[in-house]
């Protein structure tokens, strides 16, 4: 074991200087949903170096990818997620362009000896973890049944801590829109229909449907679009919503109400309307914590500071796409320290802790856990068939 180990070790140490400079770039040309072309290329270019078959456009995303490397000796399949995507306007302020380098890093590293132990190693770029265009890319490569043959799946996220895995909310995404009838808003308001007072109609529903939903319901929206001239009766507007719950049964609940309130504001102000989801729901995850277990082992062996890693299981009032991959197979996305001061996700401290001397470090860090846990794994047939039980009993109980 300690020979596999020292060969991990050194397989990083060989290509950590490169992976960091990938890191550096991607974090220059950040890239938003389904438009991750230039981080995409530079990630598949680095798996295709490191003999991986590489497969572009997977699962409807012109920026997903699958890497694969087979071993010669049959074994479990792994799966590492890799992340790339940016945000909207700030750029890599959640670290993704670390995300996406932990796990390919990761995944090489695993090689050097997937050959003698046996298995598959499979890299999956899912594009838009943050939404957008087509956003949460995991949804789709479930729904396209690319983790059916999938033993387990791996990441990990930076973070101001070290940590395990969190459970994290479902997430539908919805769009509302209101068409209605132009008309002069002083010489002729009767004869338009008002798609902006549907719209805030639906706004003031949905606080006052507050009142009446679980602590653990979250609903958060904007207007997109709400006329043109304050004397012309709107005749669209839009708005965008993010309806999250603790649990999918739950969230399907929420949507169903919000939607009776869109269809009451239309029947009240005469507009049609439209209500639906504008890219992938995202589900809640599912944390299976003898997985986690392997991995803080490792952190362990790798001497990191007990002052470094929050023990406590935390919930995210967050959404990510692993939680729809935890849905069918055991995933961990533990957290990577890349900050001595603490830092809020999606903040400019974020963005800069991600081309930071320690967010750059934490790279090999984080591919030596993701790797040396993989490998437990793969020759540990029993400590697999456990965590794959303990997966299911935490699915079907919801514990």
């Amino acid at each position: 074991m300690m020979n596999y180990h020292d060969r991990i070790k050194n397989a990083i140490q060989i290509r950590l200087k490169e992976y960091q400079e990938v890191a550096l770039d991607i974090h220059d040309h950040p890239e938003v949903s389904n438009d991750e072309f230039y981080s995409s290329d530079r990630l598949m270019k680095v798996l295709m170096k490191e003999d991986f078959s590489v497969e572009a456009e997977v699962a409807g995303h012109r920026t997903g990818f699958i890497g694969r490397y087979v071993s010669k000796k049959s074994g479990p399949i792994l799966v590492f997620l890799a992340e790339y995507d940016a945000l909207p306007g700030i750029g890599h302020a959640c670290g993704h362009n670390l995300f996406g380098v932990y796990s390919i890093l990761a995944a090489t590293a695993l090689k050097e000896v997937i050959d003698e132990v046996g298995g598959e190693i499979r890299v999956y770029g899912t594009p838009g973890e943050e939404g957008g265009e087509n956003g949460s890319a995991k949804g789709s490569f479930v729904r396209e049944g690319l983790f059916n043959d999938v033993d387990v799946a791996l990441c990990a996220h930076p973070a101001h801590k070290y940590g395990r895995t969190t459970t994290s909310l479902a997430n539908d995404p919805v769009d509302i829109k209101f068409y209605g009838k132009a008309s002069h808003a002083a010489g002729a308001p009767e004869q338009g229909i008002n798609a902006l007072e549907a719209l805030i109609q639906v706004f003031n529903s949905i606080n006052a449907l507050r009142l009446h939903l679980p602590k653990d319901v979250n609903i958060h929206g904007i207007i997109t679009a709400g006329g043109v001239a304050a004397n012309v009766v709107p005749d669209f507007a839009a708005g965008r919503f993010y309806l999250r719950a603790t649990n999918r049964q739950m969230l399907n609940e929420v949507y169903q109400k919000v939607e009776n309130i869109v269809k009451g504001a239309a029947l009240a102000t005469g507009a049609s309307y439209e209500f639906g989801l504008f890219q992938n729901s995202v589900d809640d995850t599912i944390v299976t914590p003898v997985f986690d277990d392997v991995f803080l082992r490792h952190m362990k062996d790798l001497n990191i500071a007990t002052s470094e890693i929050d023990l406590e299981a935390t919930t995210s009032l967050g959404s990510s796409d692993v939680g729809n991959v935890s849905q069918v197979i055991p995933t961990i996305q533990p957290t990577i320290s890349i900050s001595d001061e603490y830092i809020a996700g999606h903040s400019e401290e974020f963005k800069i802790a991600a081309k930071s001397e320690k967010g750059l470090a934490s790279i090999s860090i984080a591919a030596e856990l993701l790797a040396r846990t993989a490998l437990d794994l793969l020759l540990n047939e029993a400590l697999l068939e456990s965590i794959k039980h303990a997966h299911h009993v935490s699915l079907t109980t919801g514990n």
